[in-house]
């Protein structure tokens, strides 16, 4: 393979030169850790020497989002998702999270609604609670039998809309399921959103990596282009080429009033985006895209790999991720933990020395989540202290 994706890289010890992470400092050298949305994998080596001759000028003061880095944007929608896009309508700040706040703050008032669909990464459940909002959740249809899908339950969405409803927070694919939503669905959603006239907040951050061969994107906006003056996309490059620390991200707004108020919330709360990140961004867009290619045959291998496995483990469930590089799974009936004490979570963590996501900081207790973007070995080697206990 052109690309490396075998070599660990080793994270866990700055003492050896290495920098310390999130994912790999947050539990003890024993615990191998699969839980936070960040891989393994160095990102590709154009983005890296750009960095590199970026940090070799020696200057870091207040930067512009470059115009080149607009239209590189702009190419990468029109050819990934049939979706052409102006530099104009582009607001680049430091986050999704962030701007998922942010949408917030601009388009509602204290005491509005912001409506979610759960399970769903942990900050869409705080959003509402920290800008002084009302926090609303419907929850998605569970799979009904093994193996099938995650979907959308339009009925149960629609029960939890209030006159105070004014934001739909939504996850194009979806964290943590996997789910890329059918056109039907979709198409059910966008008439709901209508219908109640919502404004949504459309975060596509997994958008890039779809692992059915063949799978392509169709952002919200652009799918129901009738609904695209009430649409904020959210991309990054974050997790397509793993760059989340570089905090760079793009709010796509066509209509100019929501563009407007939404940039007028950013002013005095948002930094501007870290120079660095500006750099990754436009490279990896224009350069990066046979090293995203070749890293998806590893993520459909690895998805191969994880659901062989979960099949073994008695009680457990998943619903194979059809994008990015999480994995949802339901616990709640694993017989290997049927007579342990604590959340699934925490048992594993203790005794298979794995650290997973706990599904109830995504509103569901008794999941987890896995992250399987991380080397072979290492994904082995998870698998098999995980089997010890699962296959109890």
């Amino acid at each position: 393979m052109e690309f490396d994706f075998a070599t660990p890289v080793e994270r866990r010890h700055p003492e050896r030169g290495e920098w310390p992470s999130q994912k790999w400092h947050r539990y003890d050298a024993s615990i191998l850790p699969l839980w936070v949305a960040d891989m393994d994998f160095r990102s590709p080596p154009e983005v890296v020497e750009a960095l590199r001759q970026r940090v070799d000028h020696g200057v870091f003061g207040y930067g512009l989002v470059p115009d080149s880095l607009r239209h590189t944007l702009c190419e990468w929608s029109a050819r990934e998702y049939a979706w052409p896009i102006e530099p104009e309508w582009q607001l680049w700040l430091p986050g999704v999270v962030p701007a998922l706040h942010l949408a917030s703050l601009a388009l509602t008032a204290p005491g509005d609604g912001v409506l979610t669909v759960t399970p769903i990464y942990p900050p869409f459940l705080k959003v509402a609670e920290r800008t002084g909002r009302l926090a609303q959740q419907a929850a998605l249809g569970e799979p009904d039998a093994l193996g099938a899908a995650w979907r959308l339950d339009l009925e149960a969405l629609e029960a939890a809309i209030t006159p105070e409803t004014r934001l739909l927070l939504w996850c194009h694919p979806h964290n943590p399921t996997g789910r890329v939503w059918s056109h039907e669905e979709l198409a059910g959603l966008a008439a709901l959103v209508e219908r109640h006239d919502l404004v949504v907040v459309s975060d596509e951050l997994h958008c890039d990596l779809l692992l059915d061969e063949g799978a392509v994107h169709r952002p919200l906006a652009a799918a129901f282009p009738a609904l695209a003056a009430r649409i904020i996309t959210l991309w990054a490059p974050s997790k397509t080429f793993n760059l989340a620390g570089l905090t760079a991200a793009c709010a796509v707004i066509p209509d100019a009033s929501l563009r407007r108020r939404f940039a007028a919330a950013m002013r005095g709360l948002m930094p501007d985006v870290n120079v660095l990140g500006l750099v990754a961004a436009e490279v990896a867009y224009a350069r990066g895209d046979r090293w995203r290619q070749a890293l998806l045959e590893v993520l459909r291998g690895h998805r191969r790999t994880l659901t062989e496995r979960v099949e073994a483990w008695p009680g457990v469930n998943m619903s194979a991720p059809q994008s990015t590089y999480l994995a949802w799974l339901d616990l709640r009936r694993a017989e290997g933990l049927a007579h342990r004490e604590g959340t699934p979570q925490r048992v594993l963590m203790e005794q298979a020395g794995v650290a997973l996501s706990d599904g109830a900081d995504f509103g569901w207790p008794g999941f987890v989540r896995l992250n399987f973007g991380t080397t072979a070995a290492q994904l082995e080697e998870a698998l098999q202290r995980l089997d010890r206990v699962l296959r109890a």
